[in-house]
């Protein structure tokens, strides 16, 4: 069974040219969840991909896959 994309946290930290290393620092969380977000085996709460958002300077939808099949 292929596991589900979520969240595109790993993409957009690679188009701004930041690791996961700089967000944990900036979101002063556990590199261990940082990493676990990006590979998707663990999901942020609705609040943290809000902080994450503002932290990246991006809006908060660019960090979910679309459940749009038309985009």
């Amino acid at each position: 069974m292929e596991k589900q994309v979520y969240n595109r946290i790993k993409a957009v930290l690679a188009e701004k040219g930041k690791t996961n290393n700089w967000l944990a620092d900036q979101l002063e969380m556990n590199r261990t969840t940082i990493s676990k977000w990006c590979r998707n085996d663990m999901q942020p709460r609705i609040e943290t991909l809000f902080h994450i958002a503002k932290v990246l300077e991006i809006d908060v939808r660019l960090l979910l896959i679309s459940t749009n099949d038309k985009t």
